[in-house]
């Protein structure tokens, strides 16, 4: 009986957390800082489809997305995909400054040294968690974990055919 009490108490502890964040439903309204310094509000980005990522360097899934993310910057952005890679607050811009000049991603990449924009987007705790923006500014899907490719392709080529 005494091996129950901590297991329960693991999994409530991983509940607890798990339900900490908040889902939101549309944009927040915040201006990122680019890593060469661009300024980048996302009230600008209304009409285009924007992915917004959360990611640090020490995440193995994050790392393993980013393949993903370039192909479909590449495939997606001449068509008026937007995306930005937001490096979490505990990751040390040295860091993020590295990986991205290591593997040159091409889309725009931010830091969020105070935790600002991970809470402006309700309370983002884990990496990566992925927001897909329709153009009026609404979420369109929220994935926590790896996201599944084609799912996230095919969202986004809805959004451009609409627009």
């Amino acid at each position: 009986m005494k091996k129950i009490y901590p297991l329960f108490g693991l999994l409530l502890l991983l509940l607890v957390a798990i339900g900490c964040g908040k889902t939101i439903s549309s944009a927040p309204d915040v201006t990122f800082t680019t890593l060469t310094g661009q300024k980048i509000a996302l009230k600008a980005l209304r009409g285009k489809p924007v992915l917004v990522t959360f990611w640090a360097t020490d995440c193995p899934s994050c790392l393993e997305e980013i393949p993903v993310l370039i192909d479909l910057y590449n495939r997606h952005h001449d068509s008026g995909l937007e995306m930005i890679a937001v490096a979490i607050s505990y990751d040390p811009p040295n860091h993020v400054i590295d990986l991205t000049k290591e593997r040159q991603l091409p889309y725009n990449v931010a830091l969020d040294l105070n935790s600002e924009f991970a809470q402006a987007f309700g309370g983002v705790m884990f990496t990566p968690s992925t927001f897909l923006l329709a153009p009026d500014g609404s979420v369109i899907n929220h994935q926590i974990g790896l996201f599944d490719p084609e799912k996230l392709n095919t969202m986004i080529q809805a959004l451009i055919k609409a627009n």
